[in-house]
């Protein structure tokens, strides 16, 4: 993509507006909270210190409203409780640019790094560092820095305490990922309906699975709903595969398929109404025909092999998660939903209570934060290179707004802090939408000021009103929560003593020059994305390879192999996966050539890491249980599986293609011992290992760019049959007296009417 195409798409995307789901409640307490503040301060303190302290009571509220999993109470007295500390330092150095200056690059480095904690920790610490250089300049002593550091601490307190005392939607955040994941799922069963190879996206439940940590004291208060539906929703995403899937043994159409569709839209059904109790904190609500569908007896007739252990655990796993979701409803809605969890109950027993996950608490999580952060001090790092392009952007952009005639040189360092992001599109899509942002904020609040004049508790009055939008809005896009923000430091900075026509000029410039800088920072020192696509796509295969040979592993001795290496090596490679995926997606919209990886090769070795993992995962969806018959010859290929791919995935960061061989010897070794030894092994082991090595071999042919061969044609060609005569019509068929009835040939049946 050239340097223009991509300013034109990072531009577009910056100032895209979207529609999202409001939250009216949490926006007036966060405007509730900086009101009172603010309302304090000034009674107390005067002007001065209030804008100090609503600050302090804002950037707490904003904090809350981050994808965090953690109580928002913490959140907001972390944002308070550092703010105010960096507000106290600040001022203590700020009469000594030098000093000041050494402040502000270790204080900015440090923010760009606190990025590898995640993207909270990220937005929190670079707030707080824009809005310093903002409070910093407010006190005129130490004593009063002093009183305006308490005051901003006292901003987290109130707002924390508000979060307390009024919750909105508590454990909001939690239900709505569990319920995202099992609506995934739903959505997915439905689409399987009709394409049994249909792809299925597993960020929901890594989602789910982050939202499911939970520290010691919140696992005392979690609802009922909300411990075990996450467990059983990962073990139903391959039961579904493995049930539709045409390699597991359902022909692409007839009875056997018609029956298998049934089975899916039910349990699309089962999961839909699951999300929907889990989401509102209500009871499993089923329809008859759902229940009829699945515990009618005429799957186990239809369905036999691993499509009829399929649906079997199938059903098990359904009433699993009706028992799990049938929320806190009266007695009679849960006796209702316990009845037809026990109408649909498969051969299975239910699965064990799963333990939570812990979260360490926030002083153990300490040590862990500045472990990773340490752990990104390396040159290769895109972390390390996003905290020095901040760091040092902060300090020649305040020097720049020092020298320059406006006064106030804050004002570009900040713009350039808060745009600045480690990816590129984000960086310059939010430098276009801060700058647009500012301008409309800043021209409807010169037009406000203009026609009203106001006086303290107006611009006080104004100032929350501004607040009020944005955490209103804030979500449908950044140059609308830009706009708000600008019109509510306008107005604050007015209530505090500023000059309102000299604050809307050096804004609007200072803004400019900020963002500006944040785009040449890292147009010339970048980390690009690009470049590092093939260790991102190594990095899968390598991730793959070891989730399959984990689960081939298992059918070497059951009885002695255990499924937590399974799960983990799982866990890793949709990790993986995301991170290849996320970096495909940034690398789209760089200005940068493919060095080595064409989008045609990433295309195609993508869909054969899919079909890779697929296969693996159709394999663990039935593991053998510990009596079942040990397959010996599966621990040999799974070691070949493991050494393969990761030799493999040196070869395509070295950019070479990998070879298969070890991975052939050990199938032909398989068949070999096949051939002298009867009943070793179940033929769906063997079948499953040999669609593995074939997606092992589209991924070198895709990387490579060598067309998929064609099939051979057979040497001995049996002869084609002689077509059927002309049915004459004065002639009836007889019946045939050993065929029964007709199947319906409609694959969507009338009960699936309101799909």
């Amino acid at each position: 993509m050239s340097w223009l195409r991509a300013l034109k798409e990072t531009a577009r995307s910056g100032l895209r507006i979207e529609r999202r789901r409001l939250e009216p409640l949490i926006a007036i307490r966060g405007a509730a909270g900086l009101a009172l503040v603010l309302g304090i301060s000034l009674a107390l303190f005067g002007p001065v210190v209030a804008a100090s302290s609503a600050f302090g009571a804002f950037q707490a509220a904003i904090a809350t409203f981050q994808r965090s999993w953690r109580p928002r109470p913490v959140l907001a007295l972390v944002s308070g409780a550092s703010l105010a500390v960096s507000t106290f330092l600040g001022y203590l150095t700020g009469s000594r640019m030098p000093l000041f200056l050494a402040l502000l690059v270790l204080w900015t480095f440090l923010a760009g790094l606190a990025w590898a904690a995640g993207p909270t920790g990220g937005i929190i610490a670079s707030s707080n560092v824009a809005i310093m250089l903002v409070t910093v300049t407010l006190p005129t002593s130490v004593a009063n820095s002093a009183v305006h550091a308490v005051m901003i601490l006292f901003g987290g307190v109130v707002q924390a305490a508000l979060i307390v005392l009024f919750p909105v939607r508590r454990w909001g955040a939690q239900r709505d990922a569990l319920a995202d994941a099992l609506a995934a799922e739903a959505d997915y069963a439905r689409r399987l309906r009709h394409d049994p190879l249909a792809a299925f996206d597993p960020v929901p439940l890594m989602t789910a699975r982050s939202a499911a940590a939970v520290t010691p004291r919140q696992a005392r208060r979690r609802p009922p709903e909300l411990r075990g539906s996450r467990g059983v929703a990962e073990r139903i995403r391959p039961v579904l595969a493995s049930l539709a899937d045409p390699a597991m043994g359902v022909p692409s159409e007839g009875p056997e398929r018609d029956r298998v569709r049934e089975l899916l839209a039910a349990a699309g059904s089962v999961l839909d109404s699951a999300a929907r109790a889990i989401r509102n904190g209500d009871p499993v609500k089923l329809s008859p025909a759902t229940v009829a569908v699945l515990r009618t007896p005429d799957t186990g007739t239809l369905l036999t092999g691993p499509p009829g252990r399929a649906a079997d655990r199938l059903g098990a796993l359904l009433s699993d998660v009706i028992e799990t979701a049938e929320g806190e409803g009266t007695k009679e809605e849960q006796a209702e939903a316990e009845a037809a969890a026990e109408a649909i109950k498969g051969a299975e027993e239910g699965t064990p209570a799963a333990t939570h996950r812990r979260r360490p608490t926030l002083l153990r999580l300490v040590p862990v934060v500045a472990g990773v952060m340490r752990a990104e001090l390396r040159p290769a790092s895109p972390i390390l290179r996003h905290a020095v392009r901040v760091s040092v952007v902060a300090a020649v952009g305040y020097l720049i707004g020092t020298a320059l005639p406006f006064g106030h040189g804050y004002w570009a360092p900040m713009a350039a802090v808060m745009v600045m992001r480690p990816e590129f599109s984000q960086t310059y899509g939010r430098s276009v939408a801060r700058f647009g942002g500012t301008i409309v904020g800043v021209s409807l609040a010169t037009a406000i000021v203009r026609t009203t004049h106001p006086g303290v508790t107006l611009a006080a009055m104004l100032s929350v009103l501004c607040a009020l939008l944005m955490y209103l809005l804030m979500r449908t896009g950044y140059v609308v929560g830009q706009a708000c923000v600008s019109a509510y430091v306008v107005f604050l900075l007015g209530m505090a003593g500023d000059n309102w026509s000299q604050t809307v000029l050096e804004r609007v410039v200072l803004t400019l020059v900020g963002g500006l800088l944040a785009m040449i920072s890292y147009a010339a020192y970048p980390a690009w994305e690009t470049p590092r696509l093939r260790g991102r796509l190594g990095d899968w295969l390598k991730a793959d390879g070891r989730y399959a040979a984990a689960v081939v592993d298992q059918y070497a001795d059951p009885a002695e192999r255990g499924h937590d290496d399974v799960r983990s090596a799982l866990l890793e490679t949709r990790e993986a996966r995301v991170a290849w995926q996320e970096a495909l997606a940034t690398a789209q919209h760089e200005p940068v050539r493919n060095r080595g990886l064409s989008r045609a090769a990433a295309d195609d070795t993508q869909h054969a890491l899919a079909q890779f993992g697929r296969v693996a995962m159709l394999l663990e969806a039935h593991l053998p249980c510990a009596a079942a018959t040990p397959v010996p010859a599966a621990a040999r290929l799974a070691e070949a599986l493991r050494r393969a791919t990761e030799q493999g995935a040196k070869e395509v960061r070295e950019r070479r293609v990998p070879d298969w061989a070890e991975a052939r010897e050990a199938l032909a070794q398989w068949d070999a011992r096949r051939r002298t030894e009867e009943g070793e092994a179940d033929p769906f082991v063997r079948h499953g290992s040999g669609l593995l090595l074939e997606a092992l071999e589209e991924f070198s042919r895709g990387l490579d760019g060598t067309p998929k061969p064609k099939p051979r044609p057979d040497p001995d060609p049996k002869p084609k049959p002689r077509p059927d005569p002309k049915p004459r019509p004065d002639l009836k068929p007889r019946p045939d007296p050993d065929v029964g009835p007709k199947q319906n040939p409609n694959p969507n049946p009338p009960w699936d009417k309101e799909e």
